[in-house]
């Protein structure tokens, strides 16, 4: 069983408790019915024995649906390549900057772009959130993280008296546990397992196939600037899938931790300027979000040429679509692992 499958009560704080009958309706949080918010914790679902309705704990209160959502909008991009994953009725999601190595004309990201496109998904803006656009779309759901660039968190208060507005963090879940998340809350628990279990045997079938590079591993995004990167803790939804792969994530001495410019995250560790090079502890290093020529940019960087990994040549890049994990990228990834380390990699 994966590390981060969402099949064990010991590992998750999510699962359903013993059914009950909700009386609350369909509403945001301030109506939340107090026994169940006292008993469930972040994250964690509750459902009617009949289906619906179902809660859902958030970190703003209770969320209660009546009933399956039929048009969902994420203001987050990270979020939306998940609820495509699991068939959720998405209509319309925020994008990032578009025409870019990650992003399509739409802002959407590249890895499932086209599925989106052949859903008719619509771009509601470009980056900075609007609040008009998300209303334009008349939604019965709209989803929001509390973190992160893709974050709408300042609308929240202007949104939840549009539609049920549901917030759920990316930061310390991998995409399988937010699939069973939102399987359990829009009903839509087969999708969800169907799409986690298809990934689970690529996930086997890598760990199986792989050799390792040195260990431990740096895993991070360097920065286009070269002046520093994120660094992915385990926490972060690429820790985690390396971790279950048999990666070591290196750690990051205490002395290069403290930069929480991106606001509080438990997902990655910010090192730019000075402490940099303290930062690249790792034997090897994986550049996530980069592309091939990005190794030897990182290889060039006068600051890092003490590195072990940079003396070594024990540098990867592991693909542009690789800084937001949902079902497609993460299978991206361990196509391109699989090529980087697979079992005729000691020949090379």
């Amino acid at each position: 069983m994966l590390f981060y499958r969402l099949l064990s009560t010991k590992k998750l704080s999510y699962l359903l408790f013993p059914l009950m009958l909700l009386t609350v309706s369909l509403t945001g949080c301030e109506d939340s019915d107090t026994e169940t918010e006292t008993q469930l914790s972040i994250d964690q679902v509750k459902k009617n024995q009949g289906g619906w309705p179902r809660s859902i704990m958030t970190s703003k209160g209770l969320l209660t649906l009546q009933q399956a959502p039929k048009r969902i909008v994420s203001t987050s991009v990270t979020l939306s390549g998940t609820l495509l994953a699991i068939n959720a009725p998405l209509v319309a999601s925020g994008a990032t900057m578009p025409n870019t190595s990650v992003a399509s004309e739409q802002g959407f990201m590249r890895q499932w772009s086209a599925i989106a496109k052949e859903r008719g998904l619509v771009p509601l803006y470009n980056t900075e959130p609007n609040a008009e656009a998300i209303i334009q779309t008349n939604p019965d759901l709209i989803i929001i993280s509390p973190t992160g660039g893709d974050s709408a968190m300042k609308l929240y208060e202007q949104l939840k008296d549009i539609a049920p507005t549901l917030v759920i963090g990316y930061d310390n879940k991998s995409w399988m546990q937010l699939a069973t998340i939102f399987g359990d809350i829009l009903g839509l628990e087969s999708q969800a397992q169907t799409v986690i279990q298809e990934f689970e045997k690529q996930v086997e079938q890598t760990k199986q196939t792989i050799q390792l590079p040195p260990q431990p591993t740096t895993a991070m995004v360097y920065y286009r600037d070269a002046t520093g990167g994120n660094i992915w803790t385990s926490e972060s939804a690429q820790g985690r899938l390396l971790e279950e792969l048999g990666f070591t994530l290196a750690s990051v001495p205490d002395s290069v931790k403290g930069d929480i410019s991106m606001g509080i995250r438990n997902d990655i560790i910010i090192a730019s300027g000075e402490r940099f090079a303290d930062a690249i502890t790792g034997k090897t290093v994986l550049l996530f979000s980069a592309a091939k020529d990005r190794e030897q940019d990182l290889k060039d960087n006068s600051y890092l040429k003490s590195s072990e990994a940079i003396q070594t040549n024990q540098v990867y890049a592991v693909g542009n679509d690789t800084f937001r994990l949902d079902y497609y990228s993460a299978s991206n990834l361990l196509t391109r692992l699989t090529s980087l380390f697979g079992t005729k990699h000691d020949q090379q």
